[in-house]
């Protein structure tokens, strides 16, 4: 088999870009990323992130089978299902989580700053920090350069923007691209673990994934997250010897301070926030959330002002606008720079290890000689515009500051029915069986993997 050299500019050491350049090391393609951030620790908020099976396949196919099974053993305790709650805590419907067959199928839960530090391990000399993207030239050999405000520059023959939702190579390519704001707002907070905190709690919030819905369209999602190593970064007694030894020999962990702990994120229409909230400290937000939840059960609200207020941070949600396909050149984007989704079907990360492990595989079949680079490009993007915008679109419809719970009056009749729908389904198996099995083929559990499809 024929081999052309390749060599790749990856923009961004996101989760997407990260899975990209370890399969393209894998594959034996010369890689190399750039990230704006001075240090591997920099610049990370937000606290869990769900990986389905989309996105383990991705993970699987593109790490080293070492460190792969270093990705599992750093995963939190999984789920056991998802609770909707009233603010009162009562529940309303819990859908079990279909129970790992393997290392790849089932729902994991992992930090995102330990999935950032497994993802680094092994990128030494490829990775390199402290680089901000200023703007690409594309030249007439069909190579590429990326210049950096440093003054330093990088060629290769394709550049792919990982760069997030503000991506800057996406607003130099795609410059009609739009993002779209959609009405919500939502603060997020972290709270150690510990007897006191994980006695507030019942048990179903405890197990599981499990999300409040309450009155003037607000929510929270709460997860309790359970590592395998202790708050000293020592492995925990009874954790198993191979999941031991993977901790143990991971060098990641020295970079990686985090330690049990609950995660929260409130949400509601951005009307209901102050105008002010991206200017409120950490203490201001955690006092913000208290004030708007003063008819919430006094456990939640405990668990809020126990929250660790230098963790706390406000954001603003936008979704990108789907875009018809543009003409191919050897620049292309993957995850949120060219797909940001609501968090509502917490699919966003899992749609740009989807996105990396596709494009990878294209490309090293571009380097083997089975395809041109252009081609390669081409059939990536027909794909990932697919399913990257239907994701955005059904994210949309999940998390819209426009619903009708989120209007004065209309709103508390549009609770009252969901809420009696969703009791009803918790009462009925058959009702229950169906409703946990779409959420589950919605997240990737029975969906094709990308190598058959």
């Amino acid at each position: 088999m024929k081999t052309e050299p390749l060599r790749v500019i990856v923009i961004g050491a996101g989760t997407g870009g990260l899975c990209l350049a370890h399969g393209l090391k894998r594959a034996g393609v010369e890689v190399a990323v750039y990230e704006r951030h001075r240090t591997r620790t920099d610049g990370l908020h937000g606290y869990r992130v769900g990986i389905d099976p989309d996105g383990s396949r991705a993970l699987h196919a593109c790490l080293p089978p070492a460190l792969f099974d270093t990705f599992v053993a750093t995963c939190a305790r999984p789920p056991t299902h998802f609770t909707i709650l009233t603010e009162q805590l009562s529940e309303l419907v819990r859908l079990p989580e279909r129970p790992s067959a393997s290392a790849i199928d089932g729902e994991k839960s992992v930090s995102r700053i330990t999935l950032r530090q497994v993802l680094l391990t092994g990128l030494d000399g490829i990775v390199h920090f402290d680089r901000t993207f200023t703007h690409f030239e594309r030249h007439p050999d069909g190579t590429v350069t990326a210049f950096f405000a440093d003054g330093s520059h990088a060629t290769g023959d394709v550049l792919v923007g990982a760069d997030g939702t503000s991506s800057r190579v996406r607003e130099q390519y795609l410059p009609d691209a739009r993002m779209q704001d959609s009405g919500l707002k939502c603060v997020g907070g972290k709270v150690a673990l510990s007897d006191e905190v994980k006695a507030l709690l019942p048990a179903n919030v405890v197990d599981g994934v499990s999300m409040v819905v309450a009155p003037k369209g607000l929510t929270c999602v709460c997860h309790v997250m359970e590592f395998k190593w202790d708050r000293d970064g020592r492995v925990k007694e009874g954790i198993g010897g191979n999941d031991a030894a993977l901790i143990a020999a991971w060098p990641g962990l020295l970079y990686d301070n985090t330690r049990d702990y609950v995660m929260w994120g409130f949400a509601g229409a951005s009307r209901r926030f102050p105008d002010e909230l991206s200017k409120l400290d950490g203490p201001g937000l955690v006092r913000l959330v208290r004030d708007m939840t003063g008819g919430w059960h006094p456990r939640l609200r405990t668990l809020f002002e126990l929250t660790d207020p230098s963790t706390a941070f406000a954001t603003g949600v936008r979704t990108s606008v789907p875009l018809p396909q543009w003409p191919t050149g050897n620049v292309t984007l993957i995850g949120d720079a060219i797909h940001t989704m609501t968090p509502g079907r917490g699919v966003g990360a899992n749609t740009a290890l989807r996105d990396a492990e596709l494009l990878c595989r294209n490309l090293v079949a571009a380097r083997d000689g089975r395809t041109g680079v252009l081609e390669a490009i081409r059939e990536y993007e027909t794909r990932m515009i697919g399913y990257g915008f239907d994701a955005v679109v059904a994210s949309r419809r999940q998390m819209d500051g426009g619903d009708l719970v989120h209007r004065p009056v209309i709103g508390r009749v549009a609770l009252a029915g969901m809420r009696t729908g969703l009791r009803l389904v918790n009462r009925v198996p058959a009702l229950k069986r169906q409703m946990a099995e779409a959420n589950q083929r919605y997240r990737g559990h029975e969906r094709v993997p990308v190598d058959s499809a």
